[in-house]
């Protein structure tokens, strides 16, 4: 049962960084490709359909973490507080920049909220990357060390080139390039290689941190009606918001 539930863990997380990872990758390139209001209202616009439902994976992976590695939660709070703080000040800062960007038409106050988007958006990801770092040493090494600053940066340029990538399946030539759905699932794997390559060197680790069997198989009983409404979920967003002719109506709520 540590091992399911040690996969279950590391597909989420993967997921987190293969899905919400183009959403911050969109964030980080609004400086960069957003030259004209008109370009950064077109780029929130492609991300926007999909980012409440992407966000669920990191919620479903801290949910995973707690349950399943109850004493990792504590190591991880203590040793990674000021970084969990920090990243999730620029959650909720992002976040806020896609919800109140369009509640006026100043360009002052879209300027400020558009730049929120990727200070955000730089924040967390730049946070994973030395969070993954220190989760690779065991919670032994600081998150700001050099290696985890370097690590940092590679997750925020791999998150970039994601969301770059997104754009061109979402917006078929808009920013100068088109991809096609697969290289759009190639890149997400690409962006969820860190996560996933820090996981599997840390998987005796957390074997060692599970919760008991019979704590194990209660989650299961709670988690699995769950699953399929996430999943079906995922599949209704990824289906209806599909490249057409809608591709650049921003909802309302954003």
């Amino acid at each position: 049962m540590e091992v399911i539930w040690f996969a279950v863990f590391t597909a989420l997380l993967a997921g987190y960084f293969a899905l919400e990872g183009f959403d911050l990758g969109v964030g980080l390139l609004l400086p960069v490709l957003g030259r004209t209001r008109e370009n950064r209202d077109r780029m929130v616009a492609a991300m926007a359909p999909y980012v409440l439902a992407n966000e669920v994976w990191l919620v479903a992976v801290a949910g995973t973490m707690f349950g399943v590695y109850p004493l990792l939660e504590g190591e991880v709070l203590f040793g990674l507080y000021p970084l969990v703080v920090a990243m999730l000040l620029c959650w909720v800062l992002r976040d806020a920049g896609l919800w109140f960007r369009r509640r006026l038409d100043g360009s002052a106050w879209r300027g400020f909220w558009d730049a929120a988007i990727a200070f955000g958006s730089l924040g967390l990801s730049a946070g994973w990357g030395m969070a993954l770092y220190a989760a690779a040493t065991g919670f032994d090494s600081p998150p700001v060390h050099p290696l985890g600053l370097l690590l940092g940066v590679v997750v925020t340029l791999l998150l970039a080139f994601h969301g770059w990538t997104f754009l061109g399946w979402r917006t078929p030539g808009r920013f100068g390039v088109t991809r096609s759905g697969r290289v759009l699932l190639a890149s997400g794997i690409v962006a969820a290689l860190p996560a996933l390559g820090v996981l599997g060197g840390a998987m005796p680790y957390l074997l060692e941190h599970s919760a008991p069997a019979a704590t194990l198989n209660v989650l299961s009983v709670m988690v699995l009606p769950v699953a399929p409404i996430m999943l079906g979920a995922q599949v209704w967003v990824w289906r209806t918001f599909r490249p057409g002719k809608d591709a650049y109506r921003l909802p309302s709520f954003f």
